[in-house]
């Protein structure tokens, strides 16, 4: 599978990256990067190792030989991007946050179905071992019945200016705030019958510190805590009515530990072969291709739109607007 990546930025460099390591046998390669740059896709792909460097989307989308686009532009611009690259019949996985509101997701969705296209969400966390260990420890009755969850993602990111900026569709919410919320629907899933929440704004309008509570119709609670300039534990805890689990990391899990009274009983460490964690996604996408999916089964559209609705009710609710809106 021939990766063609879009956007010549930090997490694509750590993407390219992860794939030079993957084993040859598992047939993924860097091919060609596009950037609105030429100059910045001739460095991009002397780093990295691609053969092909555009210096804009369009010529990327075009080239026969690119088998999966990957979009890590801002989030900004990921809805036109991964447009682009459905237009031109070419699979595609999106990062995170999908896209910067749910009219966009949907666009995106229903274009990829019309044009029967692959399209998916970066969403790695979902694809990674560990977070299916969790689920595997819960539906086997591990803590017995589930009752409160919390996730914590609050990362000091000064430097990192699109954070900032609402025509960059920026705020703690799409960065880090997105990672607590999927930890809550993996586990929890989605029938929320409440939601509470409050944020502190930045300056510039959009919101830098978030706390998020869901209340279920079956009585569970999740409480998730986000921060663009705050650090915390990245700590999960999935509460039943006998023992816990604990996630050492929400964002990239390093470990996952089942405790009975407030011992640890069990504990599973990130497997010894993982790379970055990105890798997961990519053997996903590419055996999704194979069997011939529009999705992958590890990150539904159906969760997708349902992630950016919430993340949309909430920023109307703060007051968050961004441009695209």
């Amino acid at each position: 599978m021939k990766v063609g990546m879009l956007g010549a930025g930090r997490i694509a460099g750590w993407m390219a990256q992860t794939i030079n390591r993957i084993d040859k046998s598992e047939n993924i390669v860097n091919y060609a990067i596009g950037s609105r740059d030429q100059a910045k896709a001739d460095a991009f792909a002397r780093e990295n190792g691609f053969a092909k460097a555009y210096g804009s989307y369009e010529q990327l989308v075009e080239d026969p030989q690119v088998d999966l686009v990957y979009v890590a532009t801002p989030h900004s611009h990921h809805y036109d991007a991964a447009r682009l690259a459905i237009k031109a019949g070419k699979p595609v996985i999106v990062e995170k946050s999908f896209t910067a509101n749910a009219r966009e997701a949907k666009a995106l969705i229903d274009l990829a179905h019309e044009r029967k296209v692959f399209l998916t969400e970066a969403m790695w966390t979902r694809y990674m071992p560990l977070s299916l260990k969790v689920k595997e420890l819960l539906d086997a009755g591990a803590i017995g019945k589930p009752l409160f969850l919390s996730a914590s993602l609050c990362i000091p990111m000064p430097h990192k200016v699109k954070l900032f900026q609402p025509e960059l569709a920026g705020g703690a919410l799409l960065d880090v705030g997105v990672y607590c919320i999927n930890f809550a629907r993996m586990y929890f899933g989605g029938d929320i019958a409440k939601t509470v929440s409050t944020c502190q704004m930045h300056p510039s309008g959009v919101d830098i510190q978030d706390t998020i509570s869901f209340n279920y119709r079956d009585g569970r609670v999740a409480n998730l805590w986000t921060s663009g300039i705050a650090r915390s534990d990245r700590r999960g805890v999935i509460c039943g009515d006998g023992k816990f689990i604990t996630v050492e990391n929400i964002n990239c899990p390093e470990s996952v530990a089942l405790w009975d009274n407030y011992q640890i009983v069990e504990e599973y460490k990130r497997p010894a072969t993982q790379l970055s964690g990105y890798e997961y996604e990519m053997l996903a996408c590419r055996d999704a291709l194979a069997q011939g999916l529009l999705e992958s089964p590890y990150m539904p559209h159906s969760e997708t739109l349902a992630m950016m609705q919430q993340m949309d009710a909430l920023r109307a609710e703060w007051g968050v607007h961004f441009p695209m809106d």
